[in-house]
């Protein structure tokens, strides 16, 4: 159950809260942040170069548009994103009026619209919501939400998965697949005894069998579990705080794990070394990928 091999730490750069991978086939690059640090990064796994993206504020979730546009989860906003230059042009505000939360965790449904999760910037309980975006209309969908994570779809858009990291918990819940909506009330998937090496439930990815595989905060780990919650697979992660996993690669057979030393001491740090990395898992997944953001 185990992982083949250790993880590959895929750049130097480390991030105080590395959260939001993607992968972008057509580019080959794969994307990720560092919340707290502002920035966007970008690595290029044919010259194997990172690019590093200053931000002008928090951002948590980046998504495909087409091949010159890209749609960025910033705290205040939805923003769509020029490849080119960088320039973003707001598209939709997000809690703006409430400069206590920021996005965090959030994916495209295979419907093309997006979930998007909003928190409060300590954590408040109850301070954040789950939204349902269209491109025109954000529509909230479960509300007093203290950390938002685990949002995936199951690969026919059926069903939904979302966690409050605070209570770690996962729901899953059935969904319109044409248009990527609840028609059903959630249901507990997933609970803490439900971890093999504990922690909590941080972002998650769905694969081609519809095995959710979750990133473990305060667990070093990324656990998959089949539609019925059974525990298919575990693969440890040289660093505790486990944020969240995207698959990449021609054959999307590897997996990218972001992590995070958010909270630490010096002393902290010293004994989580590898604590803030990103790393690629190299095994026989059978990933999927995130579907492009529709913009109406």
């Amino acid at each position: 159950m185990n992982a083949d091999r250790t993880p590959d730490r895929l750049t130097h750069h480390r991030c105080q809260l590395g959260e939001g991978p993607h992968y972008d086939p057509d580019a080959r690059s794969a994307w990720w942040f560092d919340i707290l640090g502002k920035t966007l990064y970008e690595f290029d796994f044919a010259s194997g170069e990172t690019q590093v993206h200053v931000l002008p504020r928090m951002a948590s979730v980046i998504a495909r548009i087409d091949g010159d546009r890209q749609l960025i989860a910033m705290e205040d906003g939805l923003y769509v994103r020029n490849r080119r230059d960088g320039a973003l042009a707001l598209r939709h505000a997000l809690e703006a009026d409430q400069p206590r939360t920021r996005s965090n965790d959030g994916r495209v449904h295979p419907s093309g619209t997006l979930w998007i999760g909003t928190m409060g910037k300590q954590a408040e309980k109850g301070a954040g919501t789950i939204y349902h975006y269209d491109g025109e209309t954000l529509l909230p969908l479960f509300p007093n939400i203290s950390v938002p994570n685990s949002i995936c779809f199951s690969p026919d858009g059926q069903v939904g998965y979302f966690a409050d990291t605070a209570v770690n918990t996962v729901w899953r819940v059935d969904l319109d697949p044409v248009s990527g909506k609840p028609t059903g009330e959630p249901a507990v998937f997933l609970s803490e005894s439900d971890l093999p090496l504990g922690g909590s439930f941080d972002g998650s990815v769905t694969d081609v069998d519809g095995v959710l595989w979750n990133a473990a905060w305060g667990g070093g780990s990324v656990s998959g579990f089949a539609p019925n919650g059974e525990l298919v697979g575990m693969h440890e992660v040289p660093a505790m705080q486990a944020t969240c996993p995207c698959f990449v690669g021609d054959r999307l057979d590897a997996l990218l794990v972001t992590t995070a030393w958010e909270g630490y001491s010096e002393a902290q740090r010293r004994l989580d070394p590898g604590a803030g990395f990103t790393y690629l898992i190299r095994s026989a997944f059978h990933g999927t990928l995130d579907q492009p953001f529709v913009l109406n």
